[in-house]
């Protein structure tokens, strides 16, 4: 008796054929997003491979994305989050927030905690915001992150 096992694709060739075809069909993150019914920095976060999705997110955008049962499969898995090179980034979009960190993260970092205490700002109860703030001198990118404070404990 022979059985055949389908063979797992990587979540790379995933990535890249959800790519392709957003590209081929001219589709935006808000449209997945619409489809989800989620943020969609969320679901570009997901269908990059950053976030999970559920069985059910995964069925809203695949027959538009033309994902394989088993592509979702892969995308339901619990992802590596945070794979960026261990190098500064190169892409002048992502190095921005590089930047920022550099002059204003030990700023933000006293701020807040002047504000709530010794802790941190969640990143897993969190989300985020971008959006088009009109202006004279040409449109600006309004990014907000809310993410839920976290005290140090003693133990």
């Amino acid at each position: 008796m022979t059985t055949m096992t389908e063979t797992v694709p990587s979540l790379e060739t995933i990535v890249t054929k959800i790519e392709s075809i957003k590209i081929a069909k001219g589709l935006t993150w808000n449209d997945l997003a619409a489809k989800v019914g989620q943020n969609p920095v969320w679901v570009a976060a997901a269908l990059t491979g950053q976030c999970s999705l559920s069985a059910e997110d995964c069925a809203a955008v695949s027959e538009v994305l033309e994902l394989t049962e088993m592509e979702c499969k892969v995308l339901q898995a619990y992802p590596y989050r945070g794979c960026l090179e261990q190098t500064i980034p190169s892409d002048p979009f992502i190095y921005r927030f590089y930047e920022i960190m550099q002059v204003y993260g030990m700023a933000m970092k006293g701020v807040a905690q002047e504000e709530f205490g010794d802790g941190i700002m969640s990143a897993i109860d969190f989300s985020i915001d971008v959006d088009r703030e009109p202006d004279p001198k040409g449109d600006r990118v309004k990014i907000t992150f809310s993410g839920k404070f976290l005290p140090y404990k003693k133990f």
